[in-house]
C-alpha cells in the first residue's frame, strides 16, 4: 500500500533534504532502478515521478522493489507509530517483530488478537500494505542480513536463527530482497568465515553483537541513570555513568538469554547470549522497547520544547526517552512493590524476591564481568509465594500474589500484543491496584507515549519547585496541554528533580 497523495509532498521534501529523522517512517521505491531506499539515502534524489512511497519495507518488497545496497533501508529504527498505537494493527506489528508468526504462524497471531486470519490480513493490507506473512518475511530477511554481516554463524544456523523453514527459502528470500546471495552479502563484510563466533566464557551459548540504531537526539546518560537506579540485584547489572553499560537476564519463548547494551553516540551496541538462536529477533525487539529506541524525539521536542514550563528542560536535555521494559509481568510487580516507598527501598525488596523465587541463570549465559545470576520469577512462581515472606506489608504481599495468579491464568496480560486499555481496566479491578500502579504499568510495559501520574509525589515536588499548584486537578489541567507526549513530559518532570 502506497502512502496517500495528501502525504506525498511531505515525504518528497524529506527525501529531497535527505532527512534521517524520517528513516523507518517511510520507504521510497524508485521505479527507474527497482530498488527501495530510506529517505536519507545519499544517492542522487530521483525524479518525483519515479518515486513510490510505502509505510513498510514489506510493502515495498511486495511492490517489486529490492533493498538498496547503499543505504540499507531494512536497518533503520522502527516506525514509532507501532509503539504509539494501541489498535489491532499496532499490536499485530509488535507481535510480528517479536517473532510470534515464526513461532505460531498466522493462526497464532490471529488467535492472540481475537480476529480471524482473513480479517486480520485485510486490516494489515489496508493499513500498511502487506499481510502478516509478508511482514514476517521482511522481518526474517532483516534478521538474516544482521546475522550474515555481523556474525560468523554458518548459513544453516542463520536459517534457523532468523526464522526460515529451510535453507532454500533462506537463500531465495535473501536474494530477492537484497539482490545478493548470502555468500555475496558476507563477502562485503569483515566477517572471516562461518563458525568463528566467540563462545561464552563458560564455553556454551554463542555471542551475537548487533548494532541497534536510534533517532537523534538521544539522552542516553539520563536513560542509563534511570535504569541504574532501579536495577534488581542478580537480574540486572549496570556499569558507571562514565562507562554506561546495562546488562540483564531475559526469559524468552525458547529459553533464557542475557543482553549487554553499551550506550554509544550513534547507536547502542547490543551483545546477546541465547540458549536458542530462534529467540534472537525477540531479544533485540524487547531491548529496543526497553530503551525506547524507535521514538521520534523531534516530534516530542516540537511540542514540549515550546511549552513555558518544559521548554527550558527540553533544551537542556534533548532526546529524553521513556524507559520501557522486556517483561510486562515484571513491570507490574515493580509497580506494586514501589507503591509509597523509595526507589532504593523498592530495588532492595525486588532483589530479595528475585533471589528467593527466581530461577538461576544457566552457567553458559553468565557474564564474567557482571553479577547476573538470576532470571526474574514467572507469574506462576510468584503465585505460589507466601505473602508474608515478600518483604512488603501484608496487604501488599497479598496483592502481589493475587496479581501473579491473574497473570498466570491469563486473566491479565501485559505482554507485547496485549491491549493496553483492557490491561489497565483489569488491573484497576483488582484490590490493591490504584491509578498510579495501573498507569505506571501502561507507561513502561506498553510504551504509551501519553501517560501521566498526577498523584505522583515526584510530580508534585516538581510542580512545587516551579511555584505551581500541586492539587491533582491543577496538575492534570496543566498536563493536558502536553498531549500526546505526556509520558515524555513526566520524564522531564522527574528529571528536573
Amino acid at each position: 500500500m502506497e502512502v496517500s497523495v495528501v502525504d506525498e509532498d511531505r515525504w518528497y521534501r524529506a527525501v529531497a533534504s535527505k532527512d534521517s529523522r524520517f528513516d523507518g517512517w517511510i520507504f521510497v521505491g524508485v521505479t527507474s532502478t527497482g530498488i527501495y531506499c530510506r529517505p536519507s539515502c545519499p544517492a542522487t534524489t530521483p525524479k518525483r515521478s519515479n518515486m513510490r512511497f510505502y509505510k513498510t519495507a514489506a510493502a515495498a518488497q511486495g511492490g517489486g522493489f529490492r533493498a538498496c545496497k547503499r543505504c540499507r533501508p531494512d536497518a533503520t529504527p522502527g516506525s514509532p507509530a507501532w509503539n504509539q498505537r494501541a489498535d489491532v494493527v499496532g499490536r499485530a506489528m509488535r507481535l510480528i517483530v517479536d517473532g510470534l508468526v515464526d513461532r505460531e504462524g498466522v493462526g497464532g497471531l490471529a488467535l492472540q488478537l481475537g480476529y480471524s486470519e482473513r480479517h486480520l490480513n485485510r486490516l494489515l493490507v489496508a493499513e500498511v500494505g502487506a499481510g502478516p506473512l509478508a511482514l514476517a518475511q521482511a522481518q526474517r530477511a532483516q534478521n538474516a542480513r544482521l546475522l550474515i554481516e555481523t556474525t560468523g554463524l554458518s548459513f544453516s544456523d542463520i536459517t534457523y536463527a532468523a526464522g526460515f523453514s529451510s535453507i532454500r527459502q533462506f537463500n531465495d528470500v535473501v536474494k530477492t530482497v537484497f539482490a545478493m546471495t548470502p555468500t555475496e552479502l558476507r563477502a562485503r563484510t569483515n566477517v572471516a568465515s562461518p563458525n568463528q563466533m566467540q563462545p561464552s566464557p563458560a564455553g556454551g551459548a554463542p555471542t551475537l553483537t548487533i548494532r541497534l540504531p536510534f533517532r537523534k537526539p538521544f539522552a542516553g546518560t539520563e536513560l542509563f541513570e534511570f535504569l541504574s537506579a532501579r536495577q534488581i540485584q542478580g537480574v540486572e547489572d549496570c556499569g558507571s555513568t562514565q562507562e554506561p553499560i546495562y546488562q540483564r537476564s531475559l526469559r524468552l519463548a525458547y529459553g533464557f538469554a542475557t543482553c549487554k547494551l553499551v550506550f554509544g553516540h550513534d547507536a547502542i551496541s547490543g551483545t546477546f547470549r541465547l540458549q536458542d538462536l530462534r529467540d534472537m529477533s525477540s531479544a533485540v525487539h524487547r531491548c529496543r522497547r526497553l530503551l525506547d529506541l524507535d521514538s521520534d524525539p523531534v516530534a516530542v521536542m516540537e511540542t514540549l520544547g515550546a511549552d513555558p514550563l518544559l521548554g527550558e528542560l527540553v533544551a537542556k536535555t534533548p532526546g529524553l526517552r521513556v524507559p520501557g521494559h522486556v517483561d510486562g509481568f515484571e513491570v507490574a510487580i515493580r509497580a506494586i512493590v514501589g507503591q509509597q516507598v523509595s526507589v532504593a527501598g523498592a530495588r532492595t525488596t525486588l532483589g530479595k524476591i528475585a533471589a528467593v523465587y527466581g530461577e538461576g541463570l544457566p552457567a553458559d549465559l553468565r557474564v564474567e564481568s557482571s553479577s547476573l545470576t538470576t532470571v526474574f520469577p514467572t507469574a506462576a512462581e510468584l503465585a505460589t509465594a507466601n505473602p508474608d515472606t515478600l518483604g512488603v506489608p501484608k496487604a501488599r504481599g497479598a496483592t502481589i500474589v493475587r496479581i501473579a495468579e491473574a497473570f498466570a491464568n491469563g486473566r491479565i496480560s501485559a505482554g507485547t500484543g496485549a491491549d493496553a486499555d483492557e490491561t489497565t481496566r483489569d488491573l484497576l479491578a483488582e484490590k490493591g491496584i490504584g491509578p498510579w500502579t495501573a498507569t505506571y504499568v501502561r507507561l513502561r510495559s506498553f510504551g504509551d507515549p501519553d501517560c501521566f501520574l498526577p498523584t505522583d509525589l515526584g510530580v508534585k515536588h516538581a510542580f512545587a519547585a516551579k511555584g505551581l499548584p500541586t492539587d491533582e486537578t491543577s496538575i492534570e489541567e496543566t498536563a493536558n496541554r502536553w498531549r500526546p507526549w505526556r509520558s515524555y513530559a513526566l520524564m522531564y518532570m522527574w528529571q528536573s528533580l
